[in-house]
């Protein structure tokens, strides 16, 4: 349902800048808004997730009121593949989506989406910047009308992200790599995130005088390359403080299927002017520390932009009554074991932050006159806020559809059967809000659970997989089109697990071998092989 109680008039005022309906003052309808704030390419270098450089002081506020899960992975270290995954609830073999050039409503089924469900259950749902992946995989217009009650809104400076705006030392513009910059010299007097900021803001000035629930997403483009932020940003982070990573060289015994030679990296003009060899580098240790340093000021850059959005939701009113979900589609690898970037299973690139704030059960009192996220300027703050709550719990993104639904009180859409093309509502991820307040101590067996697939007694695993052309690195080895994927590696995380196991093969023949060893290390260390399990390990068969 489009717009419900609402109509043609308030689509149009969301469309429209700066415009205001005139709506009788009413009180909202039972059940929270959702305000989904995904990010691109980022790791868990945050203060609340314990780095002590990184200076994040509005996402850690945001934390200081949340449940914040330490152990969360991205299904592929990808973008279009992970985004589809989470926001269908299917894995990438159920979306059969490893690459960017399918639509899974073609080429694997017609699977509702998390915000779809939200739309038909009578929420206003709005996409705001990078959601879906933007081209073939979302349909060219990131599943609307599908998704969305109102068409998604992309920045107008997002054309420019990959143009020749970095200034070198010579004067010129280049399309690097490490690209600080002088806001008022980029093309339109700004950046993407800074426009997304601004068109979440206006949506949410919009909303606050309707009395229809809304779902609205906000995905931001930073830290992904290029690493183009406001300048000023460095001063955060001088390079003396910089180090290289702890293990910055290419180990030894690395099996060459599991490296990715980091080639969107190569192709940045400052990093082809250092003529590095490939597949293995490496890069000069100078140059290291400014990609770290970049990297690093963007994701305070980011915070700015979290902090100006969540202040915007105070302003509104609609903080009290509005859950705020925070994650990123996947990490990036910052040096480790010789890789830059995603594209592998590698921990560093698999693992995200996963922060829920929910009123009335995670927040905390409010401050400070009343206002829940007062905005903290990143140059002046470092308060080492701690998250309200922690989870060491194993957790995957594709659960999000699930645990979305159950926190706004709408019915959990049922567990995939093992083979679901046909099933358009289901989910391959449980909900996990069985977690929010549980013990982290081991639980032990329960009987007469009503649902297998949703029991709460079984060992929490992480599933992620990365596709290959070839087992040695080649020039599509980071980003393979389905047609030249010849191998397919398979990584399992468990609580204790040390710290995983993958398995690579090239044959369908893996789910047995990497469910059978599964289900030994469960057994081994008397954990439960669950109905759940069943289902991950079936659903790539």
């Amino acid at each position: 349902m489009a717009a419900t109680g609402l109509g043609l008039g308030l689509c149009l005022c969301l469309l429209a800048a700066g415009c205001v309906l005139a709506v009788e003052a009413a009180g909202r309808p039972d059940g929270m808004n959702v305000l989904f704030i995904v990010v691109d390419d980022l790791r868990p270098v945050l203060g609340c997730y314990g780095d002590k450089l990184v200076k994040s002081p509005n996402i850690d506020q945001l934390a200081s009121r949340s449940i914040v899960f330490n152990n969360a992975y991205a299904q592929q270290a990808v973008c279009a593949p992970s985004r589809v995954s989470f926001l269908t609830g299917r894995r990438p073999d159920t979306t059969r989506l490893y690459d960017f050039y399918s639509y899974w409503r073609v080429h694997a089924g017609n699977y509702s989406t998390m915000p779809q469900y939200f739309k038909e259950n009578g929420y206003m749902t709005m996409s705001v910047g990078k959601v879906f992946h933007p081209g073939v995989s979302s349909n060219y217009h990131d599943d609307y009308p599908y998704s969305w009650s109102i068409p998604p809104f992309h920045p107008s400076t997002e054309k420019y992200e990959n143009d020749k705006t970095c200034r070198g030392k010579d004067g010129r513009l280049y399309a690097n790599l490490v690209c600080p910059v002088n806001v008022t010299e980029m093309p339109g007097g700004t950046l993407p995130d800074i426009q997304t900021t601004e068109e979440a803001i206006r949506l949410l000035k919009v909303m606050k005088t309707q009395k229809q629930k809304f779902f609205l997403a906000v995905g931001y483009h930073k830290p992904h390359i290029p690493l183009r932020y406001p300048q000023e940003f460095l001063k955060l982070y001088p390079l003396e403080n910089i180090t290289l990573a702890p293990d910055p060289w290419v180990p030894k015994k690395l099996p060459s299927v599991a490296y990715n030679p980091w080639m969107d990296i190569r192709q940045r003009d400052d990093v082809q002017a250092l003529n590095v060899s490939f597949p293995y580098g490496p890069l000069p240790d100078d140059f290291q520390r400014q990609i770290r340093q970049s990297y690093y000021a963007a994701v305070s850059y980011l915070d700015m932009q979290v902090g100006r959005l969540l202040n915007a939701l105070d302003d509104v009113g609609l903080s009290s009554s509005t859950m705020v979900v925070f994650t990123a589609d996947h990490g990036w690898s910052l040096g480790e074991h010789g890789e830059w970037a995603k594209y592998s299973n590698f921990d560093v690139a698999t693992r995200v932050p996963l922060m829920f704030y929910v009123p009335g059960m995670t927040s905390a009192a409010a401050s400070q006159q009343g206002r829940i996220f007062p905005y903290l300027d990143p140059f002046s703050h470092n308060l080492g806020l701690v998250p309200q709550g922690q989870s060491k719990k194993v957790v995957e993104l594709v659960s999000l559809f699930s645990t979305l639904a159950e926190l706004a009180g709408l019915q959990v859409p049922p567990a995939c059967p093992k083979t679901s093309f046909h099933v358009a509502l289901c989910t391959e991820g449980a909900s996990i809000v069985h977690y929010f307040n549980s013990s982290e101590e081991k639980v032990e067996t329960e009987d007469g659970c009503e649902d297998n697939n949703r029991c709460h007694t079984e060992e929490p695993v992480a599933f992620s997989q990365y596709p290959r052309p070839s087992d040695t690195p080649q020039w599509n080895s980071d980003r393979p089109e389905l047609k030249d994927i010849r191998i397919m590696g398979y990584s399992m995380r468990t609580i204790d697990y040390s710290p995983y196991y993958t398995e690579v093969v090239s044959e369908i023949t893996f789910a047995f071998v990497l469910c059978a060893c599964l289900k030994t290390h469960l057994q081994r260390t008397h954990r439960v092989w669950s109905p759940f399990c069943e289902t991950s390990c079936s659903s790539v068969l």
